[in-house]
């Protein structure tokens, strides 16, 4: 396969928003950072722009068309829509095995050269990805080769999405105690909430947010969660005594809660890297809490059967397998701990905050071997390119 039709290689992803911010998430930044390091010409297919709008507020929800960073992006309105060649990019990207136009497909097929296609499946760290990662696929009637694209933890994966500068902006802000206050302070936190022990806290609607607040409230040490407004709005609500709207907070013995507004993602960023604990859910927000180099614990996304449990314990193996702590917590948080009987969050917390140091230490060692791997990005591109 052929990639050049034109000077500059174009490339369209399709993603259509189950988890409401995971998958737009993973796919702006993936399109933003292939059009600023990789000069690559991006047109990303959405299918719900109020999600997109949440984590970008200079998206119009009203556009069909509009650009953005200097991405096309494009309004997935139906399957019903006529593409010819000539509307084909060099590469397509299908995210997590989303169903792409038909008569998409078939313009595709139609092409000379053909595109490369590609389908960016959804982060795991179970083994069997290592097997599958890069395999072909032939389309059953047309003259076309789909091939698996698995993001991963090893060398024998895509690895994450990461940007040239992140580390860099990371070191930079963590080394200077004013931006991260100021910071802060342009979110509403005050001076004595952050002297806490400060919490990001990100996670589905199932999670056991209110027990996890009474086992704050008896820390030994204060605890100021910062959760962004639409968060565990029920959880929240009950704990302020109010509806869980932007700015309000209230503190209750040895924690603070506070409600922040829905920042868009370089903001996201700097409050994980401001935060010493990390409540993260789904795929993009957990690639981000990993290069924060922070401790954190992942919510993931809920699959039928329990299923999500199995990825969830595949990656704490790999993870932190020598932290009990950092393990339990995260089982705990997830409803996957094999025994009966309620959980025990006050002594899960205390463990947890016992060995804080320690996740901490391991979690800039973790972050140290994922760089090993290259980023997701140009291992995609290198991947494209040898299918010439």
């Amino acid at each position: 396969m052929h990639l050049e039709k034109t000077p500059t290689t174009s490339l369209a992803i399709f993603c259509k928003v189950v988890d409401n911010y995971g998958d737009i998430g993973i796919c702006w930044r993936l399109a933003r950072q292939l059009e600023q390091e990789h000069q690559i010409a991006v047109t990303l297919w959405v299918d719900d722009l109020h999600s997109f709008q949440r984590i970008c507020p200079a998206v119009n929800i009203h556009y069909d068309e509009q650009r953005l960073a200097n991405v096309v992006i494009k309004h997935w309105h139906n399957q019903e829509a006529q593409f010819t060649p000539d509307d084909i990019a060099d590469i397509v990207i299908e995210f997590f095995a989303c169903d792409i136009p038909p008569a998409y497909i078939m313009a595709m097929s139609m092409c000379v050269p053909r595109p490369v296609w590609l389908n960016l499946e959804g982060l795991t760290a179970e083994e069997w990805v290592e097997g599958c990662h890069t395999l072909p696929s032939p389309h059953p009637r047309l003259s076309l080769t789909k091939h698996f694209f698995f993001p991963g933890f090893t060398d024998k994966t895509g690895g994450l999405l990461l940007e040239a500068e992140l580390e860099k902006n990371r070191k930079t802000f963590q080394s200077n105690p004013v931006a991260a206050r100021n910071f802060l302070a342009q979110l509403g936190v005050t001076p004595s909430e952050m002297t806490a022990f400060k919490v990001s806290l990100f996670c589905y609607p199932q999670a056991p947010v209110s027990a996890l607040f009474k086992a704050w409230e008896r820390s030994c040490t204060p605890v100021t969660c910062l959760v962004p407004e639409g968060v565990a709005s029920s959880a929240v609500g009950m704990f302020l005594g109010e509806e869980a709207l932007a700015g309000t907070s209230s503190t209750r013995s040895a924690l603070t809660v506070r409600v922040l507004p829905f920042i868009p993602q370089p903001d996201y960023d700097k409050l994980l890297w401001a935060c010493d604990l990390n409540f993260v859910r789904g795929e993009d927000s957990f690639v981000r809490a990993q290069w924060a180099g922070k401790p954190f614990i992942w919510h993931i996304y809920p699959q039928d059967e329990n299923l999500h449990h199995v990825k969830l314990k595949a990656f704490l193996q790999r993870y932190s397998p020598d932290i009990a702590s950092a393990a339990t917590f995260s089982l705990a948080w997830n409803d996957a701990l094999n025994h009966e009987g309620p959980v025990d969050w006050t002594s899960i917390w205390q463990s947890t905050l016992a060995d804080i140091q320690k996740i901490t230490n391991h979690s800039i060692d973790w972050q140290a071997q994922l760089h090993k791997n290259g980023d997701l990005s140009s291992n995609l591109l290198r991947f494209a390119r040898s299918l010439k």
